[in-house]
């Protein structure tokens, strides 16, 4: 039970931390108290835009999320304690990660906002993973800024700087031009021994580009690196007036470097550690698994990043997660509203995922695919959603629901493939977060079979990145005694934290094993859905 007097003080003197995520369709901001546990929350919901074949946020609604959702976390506080929130102890933001945002040298947007959903930069990244010898995604900065440069697009000679969402959103609050070395490796890759950029690529990109005339080198336009714990600047007055229009929110408060969604995953699974991992489902889904040592070889399925502490990491990336799923669940809802059923949206994704568990172990034959956007785990510039059977498969809703299911996890557990099986990596955790597991047992259940290892969810699944970044903001104001991050972690947070597993069952991996192999042999009619619609 929550002392209110105890966090009132808390909140009068600073002695909380409060972290601010960007994710792809909610901004979330936690705060919490000095036993590191959310005291008030605040949500803006946002939504992409495909314009022009780009996926894109405008930076316009980037600041009107921001502050909306900062004024829905300083109304919580109000309305729960009686407190105006006038000072934090830190803060931190974190954002999806990779992308492209590039300004002048009079800070002005040179090109719309290309996020970590588009899949456009084929030729730049083959072409980049050729000379590194090193595997670049699509959705890497790098990537963008070599796909402007091979189109020949104007903008690129004025290029002063490069940032993600994350990285621009700290520089708006504290002047600083700064990324945490997790969501920094999504921009380009980092030498784990020094902690920043990998020099020896910087040169071969250099060398690369050295006939196009630009004004610029890599090391002149891409964000300086720090590591978790660090200090990343303070707000500044301008920042604070951003943040918090009405003046209340008094400036000079610590930031922590801005991070990625993927790092802030990892601290809120306390899975920064070796040998430990996460999924995150959302939007998209993705695994992070921290390494013991490098990969014996280059898979285009994995990319290497790091942890907020710098620590090396695979990771699985799959742009298509759950929001197929979503809106079939909006579908069945609107069906239940239509016949006069009063149950909430909750309640019908509650009781259409339980249904799922009695389903036939493959789904009954059926197959659906989550492709909204390309895939490059299968090799597909654009999606279409589908969901496909034959004649005498089991057209039931709880096989229907279990396909789909399935289906959000059967890009991932085909890029798995490659890091469990083939590299032999070990995993002594896997934790899971993000909403496709609020319903209990279902989706963790389907993971533990889809990875054929144990699965983790605790009581902070729900509030995710946004708690991450704000651990990772107390980490940077309680770090006087140099402890690790892993330490921190474990020593401050989740000592004691009730978590609970589920292990593979055999009957579910066996079925699992039957429908992806399915996904994977009917690829080529989402292939030809693409190419005929």
């Amino acid at each position: 039970m929550i002392d209110e007097l105890s966090v009132r003080s808390a909140i009068e003197t600073g002695r909380t931390a409060l972290g601010i995520e960007f994710g792809s369709t909610r901004i979330k901001a936690v705060l919490i108290g000095e036993d590191n546990a959310p005291i008030a929350t605040g949500g803006y919901d946002w939504e992409n835009q495909f314009v022009d074949r780009i996926w894109t946020y405008s930076l316009d609604d980037v600041t009107t999320g921001l502050q909306a959702a900062y004024a829905s976390l300083a109304a919580d506080v109000q309305k729960r304690y009686g407190v105006e929130l006038r000072t934090v102890g830190s803060l931190g933001v974190s954002a999806m990660m990779h992308g492209y945002l590039a300004f002048d040298a009079s800070d002005g947007l040179l090109a719309p906002f290309r996020t970590w959903r588009n899949t456009i930069t084929g030729p730049a990244s083959e072409q980049l993973t050729k000379v590194f010898g090193y595997a670049i995604p699509q959705r890497w900065s790098i990537a963008h800024l070599y796909q402007a440069i091979l189109g020949g697009e104007e903008h690129v000679s004025r290029i002063a700087h490069l940032n993600t969402l994350a990285g621009y959103v700290h520089w708006q609050l504290t002047g600083k031009k700064v990324l945490g070395v997790g969501d920094a490796s999504g921009m380009f890759p980092i030498d784990i021994s020094t902690g920043s950029y990998n020099q020896t690529m910087v040169g071969q990109f250099g060398d690369l580009i050295a006939d196009r005339g630009f004004g610029w080198t890599l090391g002149d336009i891409l964000p300086s690196v720090l590591s978790a714990g660090e200090p990343a600047g303070a707000l500044t007055p301008e920042g604070a007036a951003l943040l918090d229009p009405s003046g209340v929110l008094q400036p000079g408060i610590l930031c922590c470097p801005p991070e990625g969604d993927a790092g802030t995953g990892m601290v809120a699974t306390n899975s920064v550690a070796r040998r430990t991992g996460n999924v995150s489902a959302g939007t998209s889904i993705f695994a992070m698994v921290v390494l013991e040592h490098d990969l014996d070889q280059m898979h285009s399925e994995l990319d290497l990043v790091t942890t907020p502490a710098g620590d090396l990491v695979a990771m699985v990336h799959c742009n298509n997660g759950a929001s197929e799923l979503n809106s079939w669940v909006g579908v069945f809802g609107e069906f239940a509203t239509r016949i006069g059923a009063s149950a909430d949206i909750g309640s019908v994704f509650e009781s259409l995922f339980t249904a799922s568990l009695e389903g036939e172990k493959d789904a009954g034959g059926l197959l659906a695919y989550n492709y909204l956007s390309g895939e490059h785990i299968t090799g597909l510039e654009e999606g279409r959603p589908l969901f496909v059977r034959t004649p005498d498969s089991h057209f039931t809703l709880a096989n229907f629901m279990r396909a789909q299911l399935f289906a959000a996890l059967s890009s991932l557990r085909i890029g798995m493939n490659v890091l469990l099986k083939t590299e032999n990596v070990q995993l002594d955790s896997l934790f899971a977060h993000g909403g496709l597991f609020k319903t209990k047992g279902v989706a963790q259940r389907y993971l533990a079979a889809a990875v054929d290892a144990p699965v983790s969810v605790g009581d902070i699944a729900g509030e995710g990145g946004a708690w991450g970044i704000a651990l990772l903001a107390a980490y940077a104001r309680d770090r006087a005694d140099g402890q690790s991050l892993a330490d921190y972690l474990s020593s401050h947070v989740f000592a004691g934290a009730g978590l609970e597993t589920i292990e593979p069952d055999p009957a579910d991996v066996a079925g699992f094993d039957a429908y992806v192999q399915r996904f994977s042999a009917g690829l080529p009619i989402e292939r030809a859905a693409v190419a005929n619609s």
